[in-house]
């Protein structure tokens, strides 16, 4: 029997991807074909089904990728055919967007449809400018308007005359006919010192607001070369903004940071970076892969019971150490008796998670405090496991061995070049405003080199941040000047780094 398609009609929210509803994601995860709109922001996507296909059904500035009508077919195919449709429409399905519009097509087509609101730009925008459209002691009305009416109408659709009463407006797509609704609006009786406030790029990094009055705010958006997208807020509860913005004033309010590891390796360095407002630009220099040969790795395993202790340098090596130990069926009681060391707490919490209790952390999280820490346990004779990355420093190997351990080194994974290449590299630079890069080992910096280069410089006022005294050396032989480390060396600490110091800046 042939499946029954089906249509989610998802509101991704105006931008931050943290803005997307529980159920949004939900459909999403669970749809075979994703429809998307310009707006929709790539860590949404994130969110697909593995496997799912992605069709870009965008339009910026009035220039439609895929006209309406053939949008509409391609939900009406795709549903008919047995498909799982995810329709993903920036801020609300409903709000000044076509989801009813779809939603007509396809219910004329006779195929089952679902609406998931989503959060809407017209309210969230103002929220993280910091205006909030009603307030008790100012107004308890607002409308939402279009702003993007062709001003050479015979007659407008727009009741000028009673919406310029209203308390609160918010104009909705306003930049490109803003001397036409601030005309429109005077016009009909508001005055015109009226505050207002033009947000661009709303709830990311990149958000730009500009205050002023009715009087001057065309004039100002004019000088500052103010571009879409945009929404238009006129009321007095613009002047609450000097109070309450709170967005604009996190530490790293739209600095731009690029993170050079792994994608998969960065969800939580990424959260934190964007916690604190920062803009978070993905390009990994390396992957991680599994090894050539899994011929020793697969001995160690099989052979577990031979161990007293087991190190684990990186989550890396916890994740394909076990991924292996899983596909030759290895029985996690097989590791009773055996102590874990990890070298922080990332690696430690990654043990954790698989219901495995660390039994020793060095107080500083590098090779050598690793060492150290084994000088308080009785290891001499004792059979030592250690995989790791294919290449990598022998401090722990060597000093283990000099305190009388057997170490039995074997390859866990891989790490090598992403395949990244110069021209992505300057491409990246362009499109965006970078403020730090980021490395985290240093095989994130010499494949860094490889992609860009040795005679590649970057502006003055790109700052290095480095994670650990060896990434740090290694970050300087490679002719880099680097302007932030942090102590202790993890995730976290390196952020705090980063913030502190744009604050020395100030």
């Amino acid at each position: 029997m042939k499946k029954q398609g089906k249509v989610y009609i998802i509101g991704a929210g105006p931008g931050d991807p943290g803005l997307i509803t529980i159920r949004g994601v939900e459909c999403l995860k669970r749809s075979d074909v994703v429809v998307y709109d310009y707006l929709v922001s790539e860590d949404i996507l994130k969110h697909a089904m593995k496997g799912a296909r992605l069709i870009y059904a965008g339009k910026r500035g009035g220039d439609h990728t895929v006209s309406q009508e053939k949008l509409n077919q391609i939900l009406v195919k795709e549903a008919s055919g047995g498909n799982t449709v995810a329709r993903l429409k920036g801020g609300d399905p409903f709000i000044f967007g076509r989801g009813g519009e779809e939603a007509g097509v396809l219910s004329e087509a006779g195929i089952p449809f679902e609406i998931i609101p989503g959060v809407t730009s017209a309210i969230a925008v103002p929220a993280y400018a910091g205006i909030p459209l009603t307030h008790r002691k100012l107004t308890s009305s607002v409308t939402f308007v279009t702003g993007h009416e062709d001003p050479t109408k015979n007659e407008s659709s727009i009741d000028w005359e009673n919406i310029s009463a209203v308390g609160t407006i918010v104009f909705m797509m306003a930049v490109k006919n803003l001397p036409h609704i601030v005309a429109n609006l005077i016009n009909n009786g508001r005055n015109p010192d009226t505050p207002v406030a033009l947000i661009r790029w709303g709830t990311i990094p990149d958000q730009e607001t500009l205050t002023g009055t009715l009087r001057n705010i065309a004039k100002l958006a004019k000088e500052k070369n103010f571009l879409p997208p945009a929404i238009f807020v006129v009321g007095d509860v613009v002047t609450l903004r000097k109070d309450l913005m709170w967005f604009e004033k996190k530490p790293l309010f739209g600095k731009g940071i690029v993170i050079t590891r792994p994608e998969k390796q960065s969800e939580e360095f990424s959260s934190l970076l964007r916690e604190e407002g920062a803009k978070v630009i993905p390009f990994p220099t390396i992957k991680i892969v599994p090894p050539d040969r899994f011929d020793d790795l697969d001995q160690a395993i099989k052979n577990i019971e031979r161990y007293e202790w087991i190190v684990f340098t990186s989550a890396n090596g916890v994740k394909f150490f076990f991924d292996r130990f899983r596909e030759l069926r290895g029985d996690i009681r097989n590791l009773k008796g055996i102590k874990i060391c990890t070298i922080g707490p990332a690696t430690a919490s990654a043990i954790e998670k698989l219901g495995i209790k660390v039994d020793l952390i060095p107080d500083e999280y590098i090779s050598e405090s690793v060492v150290d820490a084994f000088r308080g346990e009785k290891i001499n004779g004792e059979k030592v496991l250690l995989p790791r990355a294919e290449i990598a420093r022998d401090v722990i190997t060597q000093g283990l061995s000099k305190l009388g351990a057997h170490v039995d080194v074997v390859t866990a994974y891989r790490t090598v070049n992403s395949g990244k290449n110069k021209a992505e590299f300057d491409e990246m630079m362009d499109r965006n405003n970078v403020d730090v890069i980021t490395f985290t080992s240093p095989s994130t910096i010499a494949n860094f080199i490889d992609i860009i280069g040795n005679d590649t410089r970057l502006p003055e006022h790109v700052k290095i941040a480095c994670i650990g005294p060896v990434t740090l050396d290694a970050a300087r032989k490679a002719g880099l000047k680097v302007d932030v480390m942090q102590e202790p060396y993890v995730i976290s600490g390196l952020v705090d780094a980063i913030i502190k110091a744009f604050e020395n800046e100030k």
